[in-house]
């Protein structure tokens, strides 16, 4: 590979990591803002109150393909990035 198309795989490596990096922070966001699944005591005493209050169910989904979209693009961008490093 000549010079010119090393700096251009080198570009788009550097525009490849900072996708990354943007991409592991919303992936993180979006799990973080999920509601925990309740198991136990302390879910059988929380689940009462949702009879009462009602639920997110709503954003929660939305949550969960939010953060399914993120995860297909932070495995397709390390992919890319590994097979580019390799080159």
């Amino acid at each position: 590979m000549n010079g010119a198309g090393r700096r251009e795989v080198f570009k788009l490596q550097i525009l490849l990591g900072v996708l990354l990096i943007l991409f592991s922070i919303l992936l993180s966001a979006a799990v973080l803002l999920q509601s925990g699944h309740s198991a136990g005591l302390s879910g059988a005493i929380a689940g009462a109150g949702e009879g009462i209050f009602g639920k997110r169910r709503g954003m929660d989904d939305v949550l969960k393909r939010i953060t399914t979209v993120f995860a297909v693009l932070f495995l397709l961008t390390s992919l890319i990035l590994a097979m580019l490093h390799g080159v």
